[in-house]
């Protein structure tokens, strides 16, 4: 599978034996767009990312885990950027625009929250060939979990890249979702498993009252990356857009106990003949990258880099 970074764009990842942080920047700064589902989010500079506010580029987004404590990660990321110089210029100084999503990993009896430093590494480690798999903020995902955590699947973090009319898009998606992933026959393949080791089938679950006390604890994030040529308007088309191929994977999804939120990051090299080509691979790539995230298996890297566009 080649997964296509747009230039301009690097990926880096901080993690230990419970969770972590992936941070996905732009140094120089590219047109953003987000939406927000689910019941139970936890974001930081969401709103900074709508059409009619004032602010045109951002210099990094970060998909942490944590919970609400995972959004301080976010600082480490400023810092790094602010010593770089990058960011919203004001007089003499420099403010790094840094959005933000975190997922509920604290699934251990002792606390274990990515920090200030935990971001500030991640963006040490950016790179235009990051890996993915169960690193980042995809350490402590799961997926699957109406009946707990001890009975769901380990997720992680996934990529996946198409093409149409001269665009690249990319999908990035931590799934940690209260639903099962499910492939495009609908047969699922990481979710919620009984006492036989089998999958219960959740969204069955549900339509018949066959589960126990629902829990905060879900949420799917990521980012849509792209070498389009967007405004902000159609860069949060895209994230809303992006959403129905959660819609595809995750059965169910964007319930009052997930806060699934999706970023879009726009390079701005390519034109766009038409924009509905452009959703239609932002579904595709998002579907795919789910269950890339649920895959068995080992780590896996970029191993197709995006050619050089003059301008």
């Amino acid at each position: 599978m080649d997964i296509v970074i747009p230039k301009g764009i690097k990926i880096g990842h901080w993690q230990d034996e419970y969770t972590g942080v992936t941070v996905i920047l732009s140094e120089k700064g590219v047109v953003a767009g987000a939406d927000v589902r689910g019941g139970a989010p936890g974001t930081r500079e969401t709103d900074l990312l709508r059409p009619e506010k004032a602010v045109q580029k951002i210099n990094a987004v970060v998909l942490s885990g944590g919970s609400a404590y995972g959004l301080s990660s976010c600082d480490g990321v400023m810092r790094y950027l602010r010593e770089k110089g990058c960011g919203h210029k004001m007089g003499n100084k420099v403010v790094p625009i840094v959005s933000g999503a975190v997922i509920y990993d604290l699934n251990d009896k002792d606390y274990h929250i990515p920090d200030s430093e935990s971001g500030y590494k991640a963006c040490l480690n950016a790179s235009e060939n990051p890996l993915f798999g169960q690193v980042g903020v995809g350490k402590g995902a799961t997926v699957g979990k109406i009946r707990g955590v001890k009975n769901s699947c380990k997720s992680g973090l996934g990529a996946y890249t198409v093409k149409v009319a001269g665009v690249t898009v990319t999908a990035v998606i931590c799934v940690n979702a209260l639903g099962d992933v499910v492939d495009k026959d609908g047969k699922i393949i990481a979710g919620a498993k009984g006492k036989d080791g089998k999958f219960i089938n959740t969204l069955d679950c549900l339509l018949n009252n066959r589960f126990g006390t629902l829990l905060f604890g879900n949420t799917t994030i990521g980012c849509i990356l792209t070498n389009a040529k967007l405004d902000k308007l159609q860069a949060n088309k895209i994230a809303s857009v992006a959403h129905n191929g959660l819609a595809k994977s995750i059965s169910p999804v964007h319930t009052d106990y997930d806060g699934d939120t999706l970023f879009c990051m726009a390079t701005g090299k390519v034109p766009v003949l038409n924009l509905v080509l452009l959703q239609t691979a932002v579904v595709e790539a998002v579907e795919n990258a789910v269950r890339a995230a649920v895959r068995s298996g080992e780590n896996y890297t970029v191993i197709c880099e995006e050619e050089e566009i003059s301008e």
